[in-house]
């Protein structure tokens, strides 16, 4: 089902047949570097990731990871969309996208339409969670017009985050 489209993007839910795709994401090393290995070796265990994640998020909360395709063509490209963390009041905006396809403007793209949807949802606040050290997603989130408001360490995690946020009200 299609959540939202932009420009050049079509965000969907994503699905078990989605799988094979999420197992690449998921190992990618800038996945591992900036997000965490999750462990995730197998398309069976990719299959698994996305029915007990992504998909449970949008069953309990209406909202979650969407895959991120080119329109022309349906190629994926990432993920985006947004999730509600045990650890966090605020529902999270996140990203994360195959390195082929950075520098093109993808990433900043689906997150403005993921933003829309968050406003569309009545959403009154957003936050976003990110490692000191990635740059390029900094960028993008202050481009989003999130703002740093602190830093913490996630209750199951040793490494220090900060904090992004954005009033949407």
């Amino acid at each position: 089902m299609i959540v939202l489209q932009t420009e050049r993007l079509r965000l969907r839910h994503m699905t078990p047949g989605d799988a094979a795709f999420m197992l690449g994401l998921l190992n990618d090393p800038a996945w591992h570097r900036f997000i965490g290995d999750r462990g995730i070796r197998t398309v069976e265990g990719a299959r698994e990731y996305i029915l007990n994640g992504p998909m449970a998020m949008v069953a309990r909360h209406g909202f979650g990871f969407h895959v991120v395709e080119l329109k022309e063509g349906g190629c994926p490209l990432g993920v985006c969309g947004l999730a509600k963390r045990d650890f966090l009041d605020d529902v999270d905006i996140g990203y994360a996208f195959l390195p082929q396809y950075g520098g093109q403007g993808y990433a900043l793209e689906a997150a403005q339409g993921v933003l829309a949807h968050a406003r569309a949802l009545g959403l009154k606040r957003l936050v976003a969670t990110v490692v000191p050290e990635n740059a390029a997603s900094i960028r993008l989130l202050e481009k989003l017009g999130l703002r740093f408001e602190r830093s913490f360490q996630a209750p199951d995690s040793t490494r220090a985050l900060q904090l992004f946020a954005l009033a949407l009200a």
